[in-house]
């Protein structure tokens, strides 16, 4: 699939501007849904619950990523998940649904500022998230997509029993979307097919940050990677593995951005758009890549040296975005 023709919007870039002057220290509240401490109660869902119409665009959810929030639910039907650096040096996940959407999914957590410019490749996409600082809201709300928090749909949210909060917050996507959008919505410029020429034979690979390890290995009876976290094997909670069929190591741009958590540590800003180098890795090898996004409503491409598109395997992508050197 390459890049398709898309509408362009302004709004992004002038809620990121925006943000580029702010100086906060608020912790991971506000308006939208819970305080991210993830106390707040909600009722269970109805019956009744209406899903919305809104069916043409990607459902994006902010998956809780510390250790007490595994194993997750649902993240083996993501279409794509993408890996950022949060504060104190761990990770939190973007799931992407467009083929298909599983029953639930979650944990859920709060928004980052860095979503709204990775989300602005995707047409009109819906965000599910727990929450968000206060003082990111009026960004959320100037974004180009559609902002689903527990207190905008509170029957799409239960909290489960087996997990003290704020570890427990799980989503049902059907009371946001009543069906999958489709392979279509998937605007990210992506491409699949054909592996490139050349590449290098290699069976295992691992991204750190200062608090997080991932280790991709490659599985020749699968014809997959499968996913480890921390030294520990990725399953979901029916038991089964996590195991994309590409995974693309994104070097990038991260710096401090105004926002800061309860904590006072200060949250990461992702730059997405710009261009740098990559590593994909397919069918048991690894390809030196480029990557390039000019602005935020762009999608993503990755090229060869000499310019030709890298084709990714057909099923699930993991992008894991890395501080470039």
């Amino acid at each position: 699939m390459g890049r398709m023709v898309r509408k362009r919007r302004t709004s992004l870039g002038v809620a990121l501007l925006a943000a580029g002057t702010a100086v906060l220290a608020g912790g991971c509240t506000g308006g939208h849904g819970p305080a991210d401490g993830g106390r707040g109660r909600l009722k269970p869902p109805t019956a009744s619950a209406t899903p919305s119409a809104h069916t043409g665009s990607v459902l994006a959810v902010k998956i809780d990523n510390s250790g007490p929030a595994r194993p997750h639910t649902g993240l083996r039907d993501a279409d794509v998940v993408y890996v950022e650096q949060v504060e104190g040096g761990l990770s939190r996940l973007m799931a992407v649904y467009a083929r298909k959407l599983p029953k639930v999914v979650g944990p859920v957590r709060s928004a980052r500022e860095s979503d709204l410019e990775l989300l602005g490749q995707y047409d009109d996409p819906t965000l599910a998230f727990s929450g968000a600082q206060h003082k990111l809201l009026p960004l959320i709300d100037k974004a180009p997509l559609k902002a689903e928090p527990p207190d905008k749909a509170t029957d799409a949210y239960f909290r489960g029993t087996g997990r003290p909060a704020p570890h427990n917050l799980y989503l049902r996507p059907a009371r946001l979307m009543r069906s999958a959008p489709g392979a279509s919505a998937l605007t990210n410029g992506f491409r699949y097919g054909a592996a490139p020429a050349g590449g290098r034979a290699d069976t295992s690979a691992t991204v750190a940050y200062p608090s997080a390890r991932f280790t991709f290995r490659w599985s020749a009876d699968r014809h997959r990677w499968l996913v480890s976290m921390d030294g520990t094997p990725t399953v979901t909670t029916d038991g089964q593995p996590v195991a994309p069929a590409t995974v693309v190591v994104q070097h990038v741009r991260i710096r401090k951005s105004g926002f800061r958590d309860f904590l006072g540590n200060n949250t990461p800003y992702t730059e997405t758009v710009g261009s740098g180098k990559a590593e994909v890795l397919r069918d048991g090898k690894v390809y030196q890549a480029d990557w390039k996004r000019e602005k935020a409503a762009d999608g993503t491409d990755f090229t060869t040296g000499d310019g030709k598109p890298v084709n990714f395997a057909s099923g699930q992508v993991w992008v894991v975005f890395v501080k470039a050197s």
